[in-house]
């Protein structure tokens, strides 16, 4: 059997409203190709408001994996990158609407540039603004504080989203990314380690360790519906401190992550994270 050029996983708690427009925006895509050419999965964590029965009716031609847990993100997309063959693999947030032609869009600029690792599209807001956190720099500790203080000084922040530019990132959103096959088998799945937050900027700096580029390409852009923000969420702020605190144990060393654990109220208070 031809190996597909594009597997789409999709993980899926508890949305199936969101999961169900979803899945009809990727359906509109998966059109532009021959049918053999892509597979869709949904990775499903144990929800318990239909969402799995809907896939299953409404969409035969989709995958399901049906989880008895939630197995949060890292390790619930993990099980679908290893059930996929796909030349390119992507994953996409139930939270997504894909215009048509933005998947084939990805593809093209995978094909084009042979030193693409991963790739990551606009995300818009529901209004069509450019979403935050597209993409975005590792977060050194120089990083961090440019960060903070460009808030705190010009109450604006470091990156500009709505740029037009395609441009070599260090990460980019786990929201919509297409990642090469190639570029998973020298750099490894995501880390399970990570519960949230965190997830795509270390799966991004491994697959640039291995010797490929990330990329921004604003040329494509999805709708990501999103969800609350660290301001409204005392839960999430202590998940992103918690998996910055890990990322900087994983990747700088006991001496960097010190210092971090001694600044990080500084750097909340700054940039409020």
């Amino acid at each position: 059997m031809a190996q597909p050029i594009l597997s789409i996983i999709i993980l899926n708690w508890n949305g199936r409203e969101l999961l169900r427009a979803c899945l009809c925006s990727v359906q509109n895509n998966v059109s532009t190709f021959q049918h053999s050419n892509v597979e869709t999965f949904v990775v499903d964590n144990a929800s318990t408001d239909g969402s799995a029965e809907m896939v299953r009716e409404e969409f035969g031609h989709v995958r399901l994996i049906a989880n008895a847990e939630n197995l949060g993100f890292a390790r619930a997309n993990n099980i679908g990158i290893q059930a996929s063959r796909g030349r390119y693999v992507l994953l996409l947030n139930n939270d997504t609407v894909v215009p048509v032609g933005a998947l084939a869009g990805l593809v093209a600029f995978m094909e084009a540039h042979g030193d693409a690792g991963a790739v990551g599209p606009r995300l818009l807001r529901p209004d069509g603004s450019p979403q935050p956190y597209a993409f975005g720099g590792d977060p050194t500790l120089g990083y961090l504080l440019r960060r903070g203080a460009n808030r705190l000084l010009f109450g604006r922040p470091l990156h500009d989203w709505a740029t037009d530019a395609v441009q070599a990132v260090d990460w980019v959103s786990g929201a919509c990314l297409m990642v090469r096959r190639e570029a998973i088998d020298r750099a490894g799945l995501l880390d399970e380690l990570i519960f949230m937050y965190f997830e795509d900027n270390d799966w991004c700096l491994r697959i640039r360790r291995a010797g490929w580029r990330v990329y921004y390409n604003p040329q494509v852009a999805i709708t990501h519906i999103g969800g609350q923000s660290l301001a409204q969420n005392s839960a999430a702020r202590r998940a992103y401190r918690e998996s910055l605190c890990y990322f900087y144990a994983k990747h700088y060393g006991l001496p960097a992550s010190l210092l971090l654990r001694l600044l990080l109220p500084f750097y909340a208070r700054m940039a409020g994270a």
